[in-house]
């Protein structure tokens, strides 16, 4: 079920990341937002970056993918997308899990937008809280994003 995307497959981490981020429109902010949320190129920087991405598959069918990228002493959990067809049914849960449990440090960290609160409530359920008056830092360090995508999202730790 959970195994690691395939070149062949980045077509379809595409669509399942840029239809899952419509839940974004009008909530993060306008000058955020863009159509498509991810491209072919900025998916081919993340993978030459170190991200590592699984997918969660029904049959042959991939339906959600979670990425995996240890930065300095720190690994990050990025890029966590369910189709939205296919939400609800504990993918998004069982990615988490399958990457977490490849974690080769202590801490984990996952980024999201501040105003994501269903995100920030998925990454509480398991086992991640929020660092106080360290996001900023964090996002900096750890990150490349631009300044305003810093100053409008959150840093979670899992709690181990």
């Amino acid at each position: 079920m959970i195994s690691k995307v395939e070149f062949s497959e980045y077509t379809t981490v595409l669509d399942i990341v840029n239809d899952t981020a419509q839940a974004y429109k009008g909530v993060i902010p306008a000058d955020c937002w863009k159509e498509p949320y991810m491209n072919a190129d900025e998916l081919i920087e993340e993978v030459d970056n170190g991200v590592d991405f699984y997918g969660f598959k029904e049959g042959d069918k991939l339906v959600g993918i979670m990425g995996i990228q240890q930065v300095k002493e720190v690994t990050l959990i990025r890029h966590a997308y369910v189709l939205t067809s296919h939400q609800r049914k504990r993918i998004g849960e069982k990615l988490l899990a399958h990457l977490a449990s490849l974690a080769s440090t202590p801490d984990v960290f996952v980024g999201t937008w501040t105003a994501a609160w269903w995100a920030i409530r998925f990454y509480e359920k398991h086992g991640f809280r929020i660092v106080p008056n360290e996001s900023q830092s964090k996002l900096r360090q750890y990150w490349s994003i631009h300044d305003r995508q810093a100053e409008t999202s959150v840093v979670l730790r899992l709690e181990k």
